[in-house]
């Protein structure tokens, strides 16, 4: 049997009451028991709160809390101070968890006492639903299994589902916990636990149904704009140990939106030595006085560290084999950045 409370859900919802039903139907087929749902209404208006308290009425698990504040930040920290458990599962109120889910990211931990995050693959929702582009990304995402591929990737995009993470609560509150501010919190998270050195793993499984629409917070807020994501990523990048070793610093892809998306690095006084980029017309150029060159002359340059800025379809498998012919290993001697 599960002991009492051994697992906090966290649940934020606002004006979800077309989903929230399905979403806690699935919470309740969980094959593990031992949890309690820490339901925080951040300001809800259509229905959500009454039909949250009414389930409450007939499963004593569930503890509904309204926000003190406004917004899924403020909303998210109240959970976790609240939460009694020392684990910590996040979940959304328009996604769907499946049977296993709890009981295999809580055995894992259980099993993993240095792993401080596990996460899981995701399927998307509804599937007629999901574009090309949003294929690959989960596609990709579910490709980002131990702990070092997270790691050579997070540059690239944010390699886990925020609804399908499991942690250890005292690890994040212990980093101040979800920041607040024109940034994708869970991004910003994620990036802070792997500077502190936290372990991450994700189950080779689905165990998520992740739900795609147009009003998701992530595609109608400015915190999850590109622009937010490459200012994250940029500040992050310049802390990160291996662009401090004082290697020569080669920039893949000298295109404009490159350059624009480079800059943000640039500006916290890191240097490039040379520009690669394929297009012929540009060989010769020099951007910020370091000269475009070719992926074969990049070869001479001894000690180099690679920062790849280039996004078109295609173009990462194609530039990563190219690295990898030279010599490089991902993670060491080179970077994706998204």
């Amino acid at each position: 049997m599960d002991s009492e409370k051994s697992l906090s859900i966290l649940l934020p919802f606002r004006d979800a009451a077309n989903t929230l039903a399905e979403c806690f139907q699935s919470i309740a087929r969980q094959t593990f028991g031992g949890f309690e749902i820490i339901a925080i209404d951040d300001h809800s208006t259509d229905g959500s709160t009454e039909l949250v308290r009414k389930l409450a009425r007939s499963d004593d698990r569930i503890r509904l809390i309204p926000n003190k504040e406004q917004g899924l930040v403020p909303a998210l920290n109240l959970g976790l101070k609240l939460a009694h458990s020392s684990l910590v599962a996040r979940m959304d109120a328009d996604d769907l968890m499946h049977p296993q889910r709890l009981r295999m990211q809580y055995d894992y931990l259980q099993q993993h006492p240095r792993c401080d995050l596990v996460s899981c693959q995701v399927r998307g929702i509804p599937e007629d639903g999901i574009g090309a582009g949003y294929t690959a990304y989960l596609q990709w995402q579910n490709s980002c299994l131990n702990h070092q591929d997270i790691a050579n990737e997070i540059y690239w995009e944010s390699p886990l589902a925020h609804p399908s993470v499991m942690f250890r609560k005292d690890v994040v509150l212990k980093l101040g916990g979800y920041g607040d501010g024109m940034f994708p919190e869970d991004y910003d998270l994620w990036l802070r636990m792997i500077q502190a050195g936290c372990l991450f793993h994700k189950l080779d499984s689905v165990l998520l149904d992740w739900r795609d629409h147009g009003l998701r917070a992530s595609r109608t807020q400015g915190r999850y704009s590109r622009s937010a994501f490459d200012r994250l990523r940029a500040k992050f990048l310049a802390q990160d140990p291996r662009l401090q070793q004082g290697r020569p610093l080669v920039i893949w892809g000298a295109g404009l939106k490159t350059r624009k998306r480079t800059r943000l690095l640039l500006e916290c006084g890191y240097t490039a030595t040379a520009w690669v980029d394929i297009d012929p017309r540009k060989m010769g150029n020099r951007i910020a006085d370091a000269p475009v060159i070719s992926p074969e002359a990049a070869k001479d340059i001894a000690d180099a560290f690679v920062l790849s800025y280039v996004t078109n379809h295609g173009a990462r498998e194609l530039i990563a084999r190219q690295l990898q012919a030279m010599g490089m290993e991902r993670g060491q001697d080179y970077l994706m950045v998204g």
